[in-house]
């Protein structure tokens, strides 16, 4: 992807695709259930892509129809050779949870990156509910079924370690609480409880009870990714002359810690027409382009915007002052080590930031200047630099920027539909 700079007056609607975690979600209880369901706006990327193969492969029919998603679960059926999660970690991890669950055998393996993340910390409290689980690292087997409830004291705040636990506790023995040092996205908790099933939560222990029927159908239209729409905000407040609209943008409070510390730096963001829609809370967005100032991140927050930290640190770029981010160690287990990369490719853009074990800082505002830099096969980083290069006075390249595909396929041509001078790399 080449990046032709400096970018102004980009303005318009955007129009997003429904959010990941919640379409991860929505397909897995979907597929486990007998019944038909219907989904509306899940998100078809390489990551939700990865899911429905492996769920396609255990004999669970889905089928598009329109902007209709039809899912038809029941018993899943062994397969002879690995499942393929592709790059997803929440892939890996729904489906560990899920398939321990089930009578059922099978292995979950990925990319060379996905392999290289630690699983332990899923693996180990399935281990306690009753899961055969080989390894810690993908290529993983799981034998499942037969589980029975646990009191489990998750070590660090996750959304998507809760949300496995939830799914291997529908069939298990008596109640599963989880107990998390933090608040963290509770899509499972809403979701499931939307479909019937004994959730309870309070602040951050949750309690399931497990089935006493089978998982009924669901019809689900699912809001807007919040962690899609970071970029475009950050489009419109970093670029001069910029206004862009989104609407139907999902606001759960668990995932708008980047919202609120846009606010907090200053920018003019606008959240109008609030809704609930599913069980989930939804808005209305719109930013202008602002000036920035400098804030400081650490603490319950960090959970909350843990996906939104390569866009916050071009963003930070440009604020005045010192910006701190600590507490967020988490971000060298993701698709790259977040930390290490922001700070080389940033660095070739000419800004400089500071590396600290659990976070970052760095002094603003930085001029931005183009050149060459890489992805590191991490799709929020792609998108990331890629916002930077709207800032350069000049051309900036984007190696390996087919990682956007991941999570946000029209990234690049929504920044075109605003006018922004981007050349997409052929398919």
């Amino acid at each position: 992807m080449k990046i032709h700079g400096l970018a102004a007056n980009l303005c318009g609607p955007v129009a997003l695709a429904g959010d990941k975690s919640m379409s991860h979600r929505a397909l897995l209880h979907a597929a486990l259930s007998p019944a038909r369901s219907t989904l509306r706006n899940v998100l078809r990327a390489g990551v939700t892509e990865a899911m429905i193969g492996c769920l396609q492969r255990l004999g669970v029919a889905i089928e598009q129809a329109g902007a209709e998603l039809h899912v038809q679960g029941g018993a899943w059926r062994p397969v002879p050779d690995a499942l393929h999660c592709g790059n997803s970690g929440t892939t890996l991890r729904l489906m560990l949870g899920a398939i321990a669950s089930q009578p059922l055998r099978a292995t979950l393996s990925g990319t060379p990156g996905l392999q290289r993340r630690p699983m332990q910390r899923l693996a180990d409290p399935l281990r306690l509910m009753g899961a055969q689980i080989d390894n810690n690292f993908a290529p993983l087997t799981v034998s499942g079924g037969a589980l029975h409830g646990i009191e489990y004291a998750i070590p660090v705040a996750s959304a998507q370690v809760k949300g496995a636990l939830l799914l291997a506790a529908l069939h298990a023995s008596g109640p599963t609480t989880l107990h998390e040092p933090g608040p963290s996205r509770d899509h499972s908790e809403r979701m499931l409880r939307a479909l019937g099933v004994d959730v309870r939560s309070h602040e951050n222990v949750v309690t399931l009870y497990p089935l006493s029927a089978a998982l009924p159908a669901a019809q689900l239209t699912l809001p807007a990714d919040m962690s899609a729409a970071a970029f475009m905000l950050a489009v419109a407040v970093l670029v001069p002359g910029s206004s862009i609209q989104m609407q139907g943008v999902g606001v759960n409070p668990t995932r708008t810690g980047f919202l609120e510390s846009l606010q907090e730096m200053g920018a003019d963001i606008r959240i109008t027409n609030q809704r609930e829609e599913g069980g989930e809370p939804v808005a209305d967005l719109e930013a202008r382009h602002s000036a920035l100032r400098a804030i400081e991140i650490g603490g319950a927050r960090v959970v909350r915007m843990i996906d939104e930290f390569p866009i916050f640190a071009v963003l930070a770029t440009q604020a005045t002052g010192r910006t701190l981010v600590r507490d967020a160690a988490e971000l060298r287990l993701k698709e790259s080590d977040r930390i290490t990369a922001l700070a080389g490719e940033l660095r070739k853009l000419g800004v400089v930031l500071t590396e600290h074990a659990d976070g970052f800082e760095l002094r603003g505002p930085q001029a931005i200047q183009p050149a060459a830099v890489a992805s590191h096969g991490d799709h929020r980083l792609a998108m990331s630099l890629a916002i930077a290069g709207l800032l350069a006075p000049g051309t900036t390249t984007v190696e390996g920027a087919d990682a956007v595909d991941e999570s946000f396929p029209g990234f690049g041509a929504a920044l075109q539909q605003l006018g922004a001078a981007v050349e997409v790399d052929p398919a």
